[in-house]
């Protein structure tokens, strides 16, 4: 087996955000697989038993409104009747592929020093985020218990 460097993981992100690009244009829709880890953000929904073990197998088409930058691909998915706003870093993706062309990229989780700093930068700022939420939330009172009972 190859040693792991840098260069090696950041050439497979590359070729990720290739695969799925080249599906994509090809097919009109692809599909990921998504591995659990504290940097995926799945909206408020987050992960089942199930997906932690498994996977999470999300699908893109040419239609949907997505972001896919070097690090991550942000998007607001729908799951049942909520949506749900998604960040999925390059790294947490173990394969993309299309049942339609029957064919597949599944990759091994690596990650560089670089990639789990920012993915825990982006984990702190979403702790922030629910803290100030849940903050905001406390400070609401509910004025119908207040009201005087006939």
């Amino acid at each position: 087996m190859i040693g792991i460097s840098e260069e090696v993981v950041k050439r497979l992100n590359a070729l990720k955000k290739h695969t799925f690009f080249e599906i994509l244009e090809l097919v009109g829709r692809v599909f990921i697989i998504v591995d659990y880890d504290e940097s995926v953000v799945i909206g408020k929904r987050g992960f089942l038993p199930e997906e932690k073990e498994r996977g999470l197998v999300l699908v893109f088409n040419k239609r949907m409104k997505f972001n896919l930058d070097e690090n991550a691909i942000t998007a607001t998915l729908v799951f049942g009747n909520a949506a749900e706003k998604c960040y999925i870093p390059i790294s947490a993706i173990a394969g993309v592929f299309s049942p339609d062309l029957r064919m597949q990229l599944t990759v091994p989780i690596f990650k560089t020093k670089i990639q789990k700093e920012r993915d825990s930068s982006h984990l702190a700022q979403n702790d922030r985020q629910t803290k100030k939420q849940k903050d905001e939330k406390e400070k609401i009172i509910d004025i119908t218990k207040l009201r005087k009972k006939k």
